[in-house]
């Protein structure tokens, strides 16, 4: 039995190896991608890597059940599995990564209720980690050996770009003086300051970033050099960000996936979580583009989460939805959404509908303008843990998602994601000021989503929330659709009375057609919302606009999107850029 549970135990291990190796292959030709301005290419990297994993779950268990013939759980067989499975992780450089691909593959052999520590690693054995001397991740600089503009400029080379700067002199200046004026930790003689650099650059999208921190007597001061590529002329500095809340935008759960060179994960997450304290283990897996990880820290912490506290599962507030109902616990800075099994008469789609809309946002990039969900099965609550009223609710809209074990609640199919304000629960005691704000952000979101290929579908100012940064995202995507499936129209004018006042629409309207002046009149009905809106996003009003922005598409031109303040960049310091 023994030789059997090493045999489907190193059968797991290879194709997490697999994974590991593909993974590792896409990620790094991330480089190449960034130099040679192939910004199609990298879309098409980020959706292939997304699937990659549960690729190879797939691929194991074929494996397992033709060569080990498993159709059943054997008690004895499948705890020897486990501790082979353990063992074979003794030396491995991300034992827990490893853990998690072990646990998907089981979970798609057996049923539920082996679901605990005894077979699966619900608690992770991997804590040798913490105890071991850290792995090489970062390079130290001492700026009082060659001066500062010396050292930065070493610290820009060590990252071998084979494509030149544009002007790495200037940008170097820059820096140096967006530093003295930024950074206030770093205002102390050369001798006394280090320089610590990952050695991996961070991708996504049209950027690249350099990461690190200075070490001075009054502590640590984070930083993100951002680098982009002029397409003509080579690379250039953009930004310098040095504040932890622009820090954590960069890192949101709007943001895609990150694509860096990473051997040691757990000594990465380690670093930036100290540079970044506000995210979470699972939220910067999920960043460095392990997000299966991030689902299985995320996990492991709402477990602890329910252990240590006594609220109670409630409805969210807010305006119900047609397709998902959604719930939430109020200490707990996340909320649960599971698909109802009827939608309302105007929605015309099923569940499989939906969940094809979640993994397209999945795949997709969410330019910072749409929430991450992370999607779970089988997940079990203490029933005591629900309200009243949430229980009804759930037993009436979703009947077919629930089942009872005992005194547990078991959910077969649910979405997380971040929690946000509605904004139209945000705008109701708003003042004028955050009013402006918010329906700036509001149409810079829909903008920036039409311009990434994203046609949001329902933008009513419910599906949409506000963060604690203050940024407005959209959380809805029942009706996302891509921008070459609307057909964008201007409406036609009323001109007898019976147009003027009919019920229906007197002209014909095909399926995709979409009139964006309507946007006022459904989303905009507050005269002091339409008024804010208006002030900055007059032409998202005009079908010309949309046209434009489909044209675009059509034609590969993506608009920039940077994840940063505009007011961070160095195109705006061009006049102070003496250190």
């Amino acid at each position: 039995m023994k030789n059997l549970a090493f045999a489907i135990a190193k059968t797991i291990i290879n194709g997490f190896e697999r994974h590991i190796y593909l993974y590792s292959e896409i990620t790094q030709t991330a480089k190449q991608r960034f130099e040679q301005y192939r910004w199609h290419d990298i879309q098409v990297a980020a959706k292939a890597r997304t699937d990659f994993y549960d690729q190879r779950v797939e691929e194991t268990l074929d494996t397992i059940k033709q060569d080990f013939f498993i159709k059943s759980l054997e008690d004895e067989l499948w705890q020897y599995v486990k501790s082979c499975y353990v063992e074979l992780l003794n030396l491995h450089p991300q034992p827990e990564l490893a853990e998690s691909f072990y646990n998907s593959v089981f979970c798609h052999l057996f049923e539920r209720k082996y679901y605990h520590n005894g077979y699966i690693f619900v608690q992770s054995t991997a804590t040798r980690l913490d105890t071991l001397p850290t792995p090489k991740i970062f390079t130290s600089y001492h700026p009082n050996e060659l001066g500062l503009f010396q050292t930065i400029s070493n610290i820009i080379k060590s990252q071998n770009f084979t494509l030149a700067f544009a002007h790495l002199k200037k940008d170097i200046n820059i820096l140096i003086a967006k530093f003295r004026h930024q950074a206030h930790k770093t205002r102390y003689q050369l001798s006394e300051l280090q320089f610590d650099i990952l050695d991996s650059v961070f991708y996504r999208n049209k950027g690249a970033y350099i990461i690190g921190r200075v070490i001075s007597p009054a502590g640590e001061t984070p930083f993100i050099i951002s680098l982009l590529n002029t397409e003509k002329d080579g690379l250039f500095i953009d930004a310098l960000i040095t504040e932890g809340e622009h820090m954590a935008v960069v890192f949101g759960f709007a943001r895609a996936y990150f694509f860096v060179d990473c051997q040691h994960p757990h000594a990465l997450v380690d670093f930036l979580n100290r540079l970044i304290p506000h995210k979470t283990r699972a939220d910067l897996y999920s960043a460095i583009g392990f997000h299966k990880q991030g689902k299985t820290q995320f996990y492991r912490d709402f477990l602890n989460h329910l252990d240590n506290s006594d609220d109670k599962l409630e409805l969210a507030p807010g305006i119900k939805g047609m397709v998902m109902s959604v719930f939430m616990l109020p200490s707990y800075p996340y909320v649960f959404k599971i698909i109802k099994d009827k939608f309302a008469p105007s929605k015309n789609m099923t569940r499989a509908d939906v969940k094809g809309k979640y993994r397209l946002v999945k795949l997709h990039d969410r330019v910072g303008r749409m929430a991450d969900t992370m999607e779970y099965s089988e997940v079990a609550f203490p029933k005591q843990r629900f309200s009243t009223e949430l229980l009804a609710e759930l037993n009436t809209v979703a009947p077919s998602l629930l089942r009872y074990e005992n005194d547990l609640v078991i959910i077969k199919h649910m979405y997380i994601e971040r929690k946000m304000t509605p904004l139209n629960l945000y705008l109701a005691t708003a003042n004028d000021d955050e009013v402006n704000n918010a329906m700036y952000g509001y149409g810079k979101a829909i903008k920036q989503l039409i311009a990434a290929d994203i046609f949001p579908g329902d933008m009513l100012l419910k599906n949409f929330g506000v963060t604690r940064h203050g940024r407005v995202i959209f959380y809805d995507y029942d009706e996302i659709t891509y921008m070459n499936e609307v057909n964008f129209r201007i409406k036609p004018e009323a001109v007898t009375e019976e147009q003027i006042y009919a019920a229906e629409p007197w002209y014909s309207v095909a399926p995709g057609d979409m009139f964006p002046e309507e946007i006022a009149t459904f989303a905009l009905a507050n005269t002091r919302y339409r008024q804010a809106f208006l002030r900055h996003h007059a032409n998202l009003l005009e079908a010309k606009y949309w046209q434009a922005c489909q044209a675009n598409v059509a034609k590969g031109v993506f608009a920039d999107v940077y994840p940063y303040p505009e007011k961070s960049r160095f195109c705006h310091w061009a006049n102070n850029s003496s250190p």
